[in-house]
């Protein structure tokens, strides 16, 4: 058995759309997915499974989440050995040390185009930073902005497909995995 994150992208938006954790447990182990548990109600999922393609995780819970909400969720797995590189990877520690809320990363499926990510200095204000590691794209934003022009311009069209979540969050799973 091996141990995986399973981060869902924006399920709490708009009314009626809003997901139960307790709902979601239950469609993992439906799947056959073994330890189901959830970290905050926005979507992130830690299970154990046989060792497989994430492709094929992704795929299949993707699938039971249309089934079971009525709607298409993109889902983006990673293997627990993965998800700890990234959260070791975090380029900006001293940022995260002191606003974890403030420092995010877009995990992706496929890694972000090398050109695309470059072009997301033009959106940074001077007060944010943004680089990639290993085709994920993480982010400093403003505290000083109440939005970012970065967190716009990082979409599925022009990145490809991922989602986000702040460090405190990424270091709250790596823990669950730990």
């Amino acid at each position: 058995m091996q141990t995986y994150v399973a981060l869902l992208y924006s399920i709490i938006l708009g009314e009626g759309r809003r997901v139960v954790m307790a709902d979601l447990k239950a469609m993992a182990e439906d799947l056959g997915l073994k330890n189901p548990r959830t970290l905050v109600a926005t979507g992130n999922l830690v299970f154990e499974a046989p060792a497989t393609d994430v492709a094929d995780l992704e795929q299949r819970l993707e699938a039971a989440f249309e089934k079971t909400f009525g709607r298409h969720v993109d889902i983006i797995v990673r293997g627990a050995e993965d998800w700890l590189k990234l959260a070791a990877g975090n380029p900006f520690p001293a940022d995260s040390a002191k606003a974890g809320d403030q420092v995010a990363v877009r995990v992706m499926r496929k890694p972000a185009p090398v050109e695309a990510v470059t072009g997301l200095q033009a959106y940074a204000g001077e007060d944010e930073k943004v680089t990639s590691v290993g085709g994920d794209i993480w982010v400093v934003f403003s505290r000083e902005r109440p939005s970012s022009r970065l967190l716009a311009a990082m979409n599925h069209k022009r990145m490809g497909t991922g989602t986000s979540r702040n460090w405190n969050t990424v270091r709250r799973l790596a823990e669950m995995l730990g």
